[in-house]
């Protein structure tokens, strides 16, 4: 059960508010000022503070820039009630670190409203993600799909694009986040002795270039369409602003996007020195999880030979061997893993 506490002078809308949150089934208790209501924050650590601004002693403002000097409470969710709806007083709050507002007068449901959002958003923060670029693209999915990232790519048009065309070259300054509303799109550098090294896959429902945006950095790999797709391009600044606009999810984003550039090094440990087993498989495993694992895996031999950093001919090979080993089926060019655990502990 979630514990919030409701700081304010007025016993009557104190207790008021109390009754709706234990009603809609959070635990929660009141503070009747300011500086009983820091002191309960630091003893109880609640998940979410509701705080109204004018207040004796300590007021609002007086209440957040203690319990945000404060390790223990500096991130708990806080929520101004104030009757004053003068835009300074907002900008004021939120420059401080207040995480939303509710004037007086206000109904239940958008009190409960607001409630639901920040905790949401502090669950999304705590959940644990992958790290690089995989964990950092569920996350986008995660916060659009809770209504916390204002960014909809619905809103910007799709393009239509065909098979090996570019979506972007490596070297090139990044203008765009782009999401994938339909096809798949791969990733790729060139070895300068000409031959490709596929970096990432995409499939319906990703983003791409996230990473290069948020690092502003040049793009370190190209991108190409596998299989025809419709593409919407977000502008830079829009994405930027997005995420920007609240830091706790900007510094999710950067623990997230941080060991990507450990995790590219370990992969490519992995083409010099693991087995030509173990890279297809792991291959195979890969590319089952991002093309969606309850289809099968529709992608050229030589894309995966390029993934894998083997020739074509040493892939076909592996692949008779674990059709053989009944690991996977082929049919019509398609694999199908008939033994994913087994695929996944050549791994080891």
């Amino acid at each position: 059960m979630k514990t919030i506490l409701v700081i304010d002078d007025h016993t009557q809308i104190r207790e008021n508010i109390v009754e709706i949150l234990s009603l809609a089934g959070y635990n929660a208790f009141g503070a009747e000022h300011g500086k009983q209501g820091v002191e309960k924050a630091i003893k109880e650590k609640p998940d979410l503070i509701i705080c109204d601004i004018m207040m004796p002693e300590l007021d609002g403002y007086g209440v957040l820039h203690l319990l945000k000097k404060n390790p223990d409470t500096e991130h708990i969710p806080f929520i101004f009630l104030t009757a004053k709806a003068e835009r300074k007083d907002f900008r004021k709050g939120m420059e401080m670190g207040a995480d939303d507002y509710i004037s007086k007068p206000f109904d239940d449901i958008e009190l409960l409203n607001a409630i639901e959002v920040r905790l949401k958003k502090v669950d999304i923060i705590k959940a644990q993600y992958p790290t690089g670029e995989k964990g950092a693209n569920e996350l986008i999915k995660e916060l659009k799909g809770s209504g916390m990232l204002p960014l909809d790519p619905e809103q910007y048009d799709s393009e239509r694009l065909n098979k090996k065309m570019t979506l972007y070259t490596e070297g090139k300054r990044p203008k765009y986040l782009y999401y994938v509303k339909s096809g798949k799109i791969k990733t790729f550098k060139v070895h300068d002795e000409g031959k490709e090294y596929i970096t990432n896959l995409y499939s319906t429902g990703d983003y791409i270039g996230h990473v290069t945006l948020l690092e502003d950095t040049n793009y370190d790999d190209t991108a190409e369409v596998l299989e025809d797709a419709d593409v919407i391009a977000i502008p830079k600044d829009h994405f930027l602003q997005a995420v920007y606009n609240d830091m706790n999810i900007a510094s999710k984003f950067i623990k997230l996007i941080s060991k990507e550039v450990k995790e590219k090094e370990e992969r490519l440990m992995r083409l010099a020195y693991g087995s030509l087993r173990k890279r297809v498989a792991k291959a195979l495993v890969d590319i089952h999880q991002k093309f969606n694992a309850a289809q099968n895996i529709d992608i050229s031999r030589e894309d995966i030979a390029q993934y894998v950093g083997t020739a074509t001919e040493s892939l076909i090979r592996t692949l008779s061997d674990f059709k053989a080993e009944k690991l996977i089926e082929i049919k019509g060019g398609k694999i199908k893993i008939e033994q994913p655990e087994k695929l996944r502990n050549l791994l080891y």
